[in-house]
C-alpha cells in the first residue's frame, strides 16, 4: 500500500499527502575540501542504514509525534504488543498526528501510523494494513524501493562522502527522497506477496489473520464513499490499491479454511481532539514565507493546537509504497 495506507517509508498507507516541495541537490557537500561525489554503486548497506536512520529521524522531528500518555500511543501499543521484530528487524511504533490518512514502515523496522488513519479504521483493521506494511519489509520492497529513491532524487548527482564516509543528507535532499518516496509504487506482485506474509506473520504472533480482509474491506469502503471526490484525502491511496475485490476474497476465503472466525469488528470510541492541522513541506527558502492554512509562525505557540511539521510522506516508503 503505498501512496495509500499502506505506504513505502514509505508505504508508506502512509503514505498519503503531498509534498509540493522539489529540491535540488546541495553541491556544496560534494565540492572543496576532502568531500568528493562518488559513485552510486558505492552505495553500500551501511550507507542505506545511516540514510534511514537519518530519514525517519528527520520524519519524527518534523512532525507531530503523539507522546506515550496519548490515546492514539496507547492503542497502537496496545495493538502491536508482541510484534517486536520481522525476520530479525526490531520494530518501533509511533502515531503521527495529522491529517493525512496513511501510515508506512522503514526498512529498518520503524512504523509510523498517522492518526487520523486511526480514527477512520478499527484495530483489526489496523493489525492489517501494519501486517501488509511489513510484508514489504520481510520481503526487501522496502529496502529496495528506498535505495531507487535514494538515487533517483536526494543523491542523484552522486553520494556526498568526507573521508570515506557518507555525508548526512541536507534539508533539501530529505524532502527530495521524501517526495520520492511518496511517488514510488509496488509492483501487483509485491503487492500480492506482501498481503501473504502480512496474514502469516499476524497468524504468527497470535492475532487474528482475519485483519487482512477487514483492512482491505474498509479500503474499499473508503473508495466508495470518497466518489469522484478528486480531491478527497483519500483519493490518493486508492489510486494504488488495484483489485481489491480479489485480495478480500483471497484472505477471507485464506481465514475460513484455517478457521478463524470472523472478528466482530466494531469501532473503538472515538478520541476527542482538535483537528490536527494538516502541513506540508516548503523549500527552506520559501519556509519562512509559504504557510498551510491552519498553521501559524513557530514563534507564536498558541496552547491546544499540535506544532506545525512537515507533513510526512504518504507513500510507502521505499520502501513507505502503495499496498
Amino acid at each position: 500500500m503505498r501512496k495509500s495506507i499502506y505506504g513505502v517509508c514509505m508505504s508508506a498507507f502512509l503514505l498519503l499527502g503531498t509534498l509540493p516541495m522539489k529540491a535540488q541537490f546541495n553541491i556544496g557537500k560534494a565540492a572543496g575540501g576532502t568531500t568528493k561525489v562518488l559513485k552510486a554503486a558505492t552505495l553500500t548497506d551501511a550507507d542505506m542504514a545511516k540514510y534511514v536512520k537519518e530519514y525517519i529521524a528527520w520524519m519524527d522531528e518534523h512532525n507531530h509525534v503523539c507522546d506515550a500518555k496519548s490515546p492514539y500511543t496507547k492503542r497502537l501499543n496496545r495493538l502491536t504488543q508482541g510484534l517486536t521484530s520481522v525476520e530479525g528487524i526490531p520494530l518501533n511504533f509511533k502515531v503521527y498526528y495529522v491529517t493525512d490518512v496513511n501510515a508506512f514502515a522503514c526498512p529498518d523496522g520503524s512504523v509510523r501510523v498517522f492518526s487520523s488513519l486511526m480514527d477512520a479504521m478499527t484495530d483489526e483493521e489496523l493489525l492489517g494494513v501494519i501486517g501488509h506494511e511489513l510484508g514489504h519489509v520481510a520481503h526487501k520492497d522496502s529496502k529496495k524501493g528506498f535505495r531507487t529513491a535514494l538515487l533517483t532524487s536526494a543523491l542523484k548527482d552522486g553520494i556526498a562522502s568526507t573521508n570515506g564516509a557518507a555525508a548526512a543528507l541536507s534539508e533539501s535532499q530529505l524532502g527530495s527522497l521524501g517526495e520520492s518516496l511518496l511517488n514510488a509504487t509496488y509492483s501487483q506482485k509485491q503487492e500480492s506477496k506482501a498481503d501473504g506474509y502480512g496474514y502469516e506473520f499476524l497468524k504468527k504472533n497470535g492475532k487474528n489473520p482475519w485483519a487482512m480482509a477487514l483492512a482491505f474491506e474498509r479500503l474499499k469502503k473508503l473508495e466508495e464513499d470518497a466518489g469522484v471526490q478528486k480531491d478527497s484525502k483519500w483519493q490518493r491511496m486508492f489510486s494504488s490499491h488495484p483489485d481489491l475485490d480479489k485480495r478480500i476474497k483471497t484472505m477471507s476465503k485464506r481465514a475460513e479454511k484455517d478457521g478463524f472466525a470472523r472478528p466482530e469488528n466494531k469501532m473503538p470510541e472515538r478520541i476527542v481532539h482538535e483537528e490536527p492541522v494538516t502541513t506540508k513541506q516548503t523549500s527552506n527558502a520559501q519556509s519562512s514565507n509559504k504557510r498551510t492554512v491552519g498553521s501559524r509562525p513557530a514563534a507564536k505557540k498558541n496552547v491546544g493546537k499540535k506544532p506545525v511539521g512537515k507533513r510526512p510522506v504518504g507513500k510507502r516508503p521505499a520502501t513507505t509504497r502503495r499496498r
